[in-house]
């Protein structure tokens, strides 16, 4: 296969390959963890282009973080507004 290429969905694979469904999904797992392929969410995997492995997840992982942080605060603030006063 070539970079951008679609990999067969995970019904197929194992349809495929007779393997088990988590046994699919931890080798896909391994496939996108190694950056040998990209997932595009309900579009499928696809052959990934080799540029930047990894710093997509990193990225991912970062954002992922910021914005627990502002949920965060936000409650802590929803709290605080709701406390009766002196507790």
């Amino acid at each position: 296969m070539k970079p951008g290429d679609k990999l067969p969905s995970q019904r197929e694979l194992i349809d495929r390959f007779g393997f088990a469904s988590q046994t699919i999904q931890n080798g896909l797992a391994a496939l996108r963890a190694e950056g040998l392929i990209v997932s595009a969410g309900n579009l499928g995997n696809f052959v990934s282009d080799g540029t930047s492995p990894g710093n997509d997840v990193r990225d991912d992982i970062k954002e992922i973080r910021s914005q627990i942080q502002a949920l965060a605060e936000r409650v802590a603030a929803l709290e605080e507004r709701s406390a009766p006063d002196g507790a």
